[in-house]
């Protein structure tokens, strides 16, 4: 899928070359010091407490049920497009569009900007250690906000004026000094009295927390992967790079995850977790280290965020995402040689410096949760639908399983609604919001583009498989799939209508319209543009029809090619539709006994409409006339009358059963009809079952037009002896009558 409106520079604001030419190591860094953050040192003791041992690897086990599929799915597509600035969300819209993109881009950047300040009231709690010095010295009870804000404010001032460089050298220090935390706290043992008398998988305190509110606190602890793609306008190789470091962090991140929930179990009883925020510096060799691990790593994991977010958003103005130009503008300035996104680091502190004023960090915690599984949840169903669509631009050198993507698109939108369900329906709608907003601003709809890509599929691989069957259809599961070619298309409706009846709900029916001629530029681009207004007439009539063109030299050959091919939805057309208009002239009715003919020797169901002015009245009645020497039609005519009381149109009308029999056959011929009616369950009422006795003096014709005169449409039968035996005139008879479907059915159709 190309996309005109985006250029591959346009990250590149100025002609200034953006980039630090980053490796790998620092997208693995930047994800793993983000994923081994505040909930590890200040949340993980809590999760033990209240879940269990058991519990924790549980929440661990579905959050990567979530992270892994997501992790796989950024690396599919960060190998796709050559990877510039703007992290996932560049990913995202240089595979599959700006409409999609922006929807799922926007979203990233809020989760990313609040982290920003949830990682800054984390690391003002490392601080919590000095409280008493705090009262002592001040007077004052310590509040995390005396931190907090001006620690962002720092934050953003130093990243406003050193740029990423800074960023990514901290990120080394930060990896040490967390894995020193981490060696010294599996060193460590329980604080004397505290130890657990064993490790047990189910011990959990009494008062305890519901497990998806658990979940849903400690699950910000896992979405940390993404932070390295955010540097990916900063890397010299990003298609090689974004996949190693997301990858690695994530698993490193794991194993890590892990063995911290084992010791805190065989360290601390349950009591003592949920009591002791900082559980862990007591369990460690040298407690002081956990401040400093939890400062370090908070501190990182903001640094982080707040490298991501600008360019997210910066990439967002690029593009053009925003309906006000200044706006895009203002975004997508960057300074210097390295582009750097001063304007939309401002915008990003200023939303961290809202988060921040908020304090309480298990709230923030949740609000990052939602965001984090609307955008992860996306992510994987689009990873989904590529694998379907199998469009041959989509080429990404590293490849996900579907059903690795499916799964973490499952459980995104079900831990969303187990989490909580109002927030998560307001996160969907909010996407969804975004994405018609921007379809509607943009005038592009990239989600259409796969599904259609996914239908495409889709259709071939059923095609396929019924083909490969070749099974004869059971003659009581028989549905109307009707064939039309016809060249008088636009000066008439009711033969389209009619198709689109017998075809809207049981059945398939595909429109030709007939251009005659020779296969020419010419006549191609001629039917294209008849292809066109097709289109539109079934759309605005919201029919259910395929509807095409086809040029060839007379109707005849016409009929001939369209009789051999398959129909639209795989299965051999087994229907033939012809009409004619009381007014046309006799050459007209001559090519529709031509056609009938051609139909019965490809053994098709003929349909013969002749409309005038009626247009079917109010579609109220349906008389079928049942007669002794067309009975093989009865089943075709009752079933075809059957399927019109299924629309819109004709929901309403009533369906009236004439049969015309000799004396002899009365009797039988009602039981037999009565029979079929019930055990049928056809909407017939045994009133408007009416069996007429004949003789040879009766005049057949005058006894139709007696009783059917006023009625919508009549439904007659005929044979291939008497087509032959009267031609064109078999379908000029009854012309009293309104509108009139002439049958002739070649497949023994059971009504059971």
């Amino acid at each position: 899928m190309s996309h005109p409106d985006i250029s591959e520079n346009s990250i590149k604001t100025n002609g200034a070359a953006a980039g630090h030419g980053f490796g790998t190591a620092p997208v693995f860094l930047a994800s793993v010091s983000t994923i081994l953050g505040a909930i590890l040192y200040l949340r993980f003791g809590y999760a033990v407490a209240h879940t269990g041992l058991a519990g924790t690897l549980l929440i661990i086990l579905l959050a990567h049920s979530v992270t892994i599929p997501t992790a796989l799915a950024i690396a599919e597509i960060a190998t796709n497009r050559r990877v510039e600035g703007g992290g996932a969300y560049f990913i995202i819209s240089r595979s599959f569009g700006t409409t999609i993109g922006g929807a799922i881009g926007i979203t990233l950047f809020f989760s990313q900007a609040i982290s920003v300040g949830f990682y800054m009231i984390a690391f003002a709690k490392a601080f919590e250690v000095l409280m008493p010095y705090w009262t002592s010295v001040l007077g004052d009870t310590y509040r995390i906000q005396y931190v907090s804000v001006p620690g962002t404010l720092a934050l953003a001032a130093l990243v406003l004026t050193r740029g990423a460089k800074v960023g990514v050298g901290m990120l080394w220090g930060v990896a040490v000094v967390i894995g020193a935390s981490l060696i010294l706290f599996w060193m460590g043992s329980a604080p004397a009295g505290q130890a657990p008398a064993s490790i047990g998988l189910l011990e959990r305190i009494g008062a305890r927390d519901p497990f998806m509110l658990v979940f849903a606190t400690v699950f910000p602890a896992f979405t940390g992967m993404a932070a390295g793609v955010g540097l990916s306008g900063d890397l010299a190789n990003p298609r090689r790079s974004i996949p190693l470091g997301v990858l690695a962090a994530t698993i490193v991140g794991m194993v890590i995850y892990v063995l911290v929930a084992i010791k805190l179990a065989a360290s601390a009883t349950p009591e003592v977790m949920a009591s002791n925020e900082f559980v862990m510096a007591d369990i460690a060799v040298w407690g002081p280290i956990i401040y400093i691990g939890l400062g370090c790593a908070a501190l990182s994991s903001a640094v982080g965020s707040i490298l991501v977010a600008p360019r997210t958003l910066q990439a967002l103005g690029a593009d053009n995402i925003f309906p006000a130009a200044r706006l895009n503008d203002y975004l997508s300035t960057g300074r210097g040689k390295t582009n750097e996104p001063f304007n939309a680091t401002l915008i990003t502190a200023a939303l961290a410096i809202v988060t921040v004023a908020l304090g309480n960090i298990d709230m923030v915690a949740r609000i990052i949760s939602m965001f984090f599984l609307a955008t992860y949840g996306a992510l994987c169903l689009i990873s989904f639908l590529e694998h379907f669509a199998a469009r041959p631009s989509y080429r990404p050198s590293f490849r996900s399983k579907w059903y690795v993507s499916l799964l973490g698109f499952v459980m995104c939108v079900f831990l969303m609604f187990q989490m909580y369900p109002f927030y998560a329906f307001m996160a969907v709608l909010l996407m969804m919001g975004t994405y018609y907003w921007l379809r509607a601003h943009r005038h592009a709809d990239d989600l259409a583009a796969i599904f259609t890509g996914v239908m495409t599929q889709a259709t071939r691989y059923s095609q396929i498989k019924l083909q490969k069957t070749r099974q004869q259809v059971r003659s009581d599961e028989w549905r109307p799939s009707v064939i039309m070619v016809n060249g008088r298309t636009f000066s008439r409706s009711s033969p389209m209508q009619f198709l689109s009846w017998i075809c809207h709900r049981y059945g398939v029916g595909t429109y030709l319209h007939f251009i005659p001629g020779q296969l020419s530029p010419e006549t191609y681009r001629e039917s294209r543009k008849f292809q066109t207004k097709l289109i539109d007439l079934v759309e605005a009539r919201r029919s259910a029809i395929y509807v095409d063109t086809m040029i060839s030299p007379s109707m005849r050959s016409a009929l001939a090619q369209a009789l051999q091919i398959p129909g639209v939805s795989g299965v051999e057309n087994n229907s033939i539709l012809f009409e004619f208009s009381d007014h046309d002239p006799i050459d007209v009715l001559e090519e529709v006994t031509d056609g009938c003919r051609m139909a019965d020797a490809a053994r098709i169901n003929s349909f013969i409409l002749r409309h005038g002015e009626h247009f079917f009245g109010s579609r109220a009645t349906i008389d079928i006339w049942l007669t002794w020497h067309d009975y093989q039609n009865a089943n075709l005519m009752i079933l075809i009358a059957y399927i019109l009381l299924g629309t819109a149109d004709w929901e309403r009308a009533e369906i009236r059963i004439y049969a015309a029999f000799p004396k002899s056959d009365v009797d039988s011929q009602r039981a037999r009809l009565t029979e079929m009616i019930q055990t049928g369950r056809l909407p017939i009422s045994e009133k408007n079952l009416r069996i007429i006795p004949t003789t040879t003096d009766v005049d057949f014709d005058q006894l139709v037009e007696n009783r059917s005169a006023g009625t919508d449409l009549v439904v007659l039968g005929f044979t291939e002896e008497r087509l032959a035996a009267k031609g064109a005139e078999l379908f000029h008879r009854h012309q009293k009558l309104r509108d009139v479907l002439f049958v002739s059915a070649k497949e023994q159709i059971v009504i059971e």
